[in-house]
């Protein structure tokens, strides 16, 4: 039993601070409205910062950025990156950049780390949280990964591939907590925060 208000919500009382189009069909599943601010920050690496110190760091960042705006409202802000060994992944933004992602990682695996950070003015929290994914490649023909670039086209997706479409085929396993971190949202984690904060789910 806890003490949190279970209240009805405006439009503008839950802010994703992200423009994220796979975030926000994410946040879509839970039923919830809620409106969407880009958090306009630098998402740069800092000299020597791990990815985990990364994610954590720019989900926090981008949190903070929408709440200056948004002061009464409930905030999430997220980030994810991907890992292979000791080098971080972008998103490749090109078709060549792609297909050297998918040529490394073939017969390989690749870490993504998914950070949220919910900041909750009602109760004056801040919550964080962040989920580790591996996803352990086939291996792969060159010809496999063209065939795979020039059906999804990747280009804005650290790992250069799309796990909700036909990137799954380019895989042995998965290995996660919950499914929807590697798509750039974990729903279990964030459906218990936001109840936490007082939000009503489902």
């Amino acid at each position: 039993m806890n003490n949190y208000r279970k209240t009805p919500i405006s439009p503008d009382h839950l802010v994703l601070a992200s423009t994220s189009i796979y975030r926000r069909q994410l946040l879509d599943r839970l039923r919830l409205p809620f409106s969407v601010h880009s958090p306009g920050i630098n998402e740069d690496a800092l000299p020597s910062e791990d990815v985990t110190s990364l994610v954590y760091r720019l989900a926090k960042q981008k949190a903070e950025a929408a709440s200056t705006r948004y002061p009464d409202s409930i905030i999430i802000g997220s980030d994810q990156a991907a890992a292979r060994g000791p080098h971080i992944l972008g998103k490749p933004g090109t078709m060549e950049a792609a297909f050297a992602q998918l040529k490394a990682a073939s017969g390989s695996q690749v870490t993504f780390h998914t950070a949220v950070h919910v900041i909750d003015p009602h109760h004056q929290k801040h919550e964080a949280h962040i989920d580790t994914t591996i996803v352990r490649f086939r291996t792969l023909s060159d010809e496999e990964i063209s065939r795979y670039l020039a059906a999804d086209t990747p280009l804005d997706c650290a790992g250069a591939f799309k796990a909700e479409a036909l990137g799954i085929s380019l895989f042995e396993r998965i290995d996660s907590q919950d499914p929807t971190a590697l798509t750039g949202l974990p729903l279990i984690w964030l459906s218990g925060a936001l109840r936490r904060a007082g939000l009503s789910i489902p």
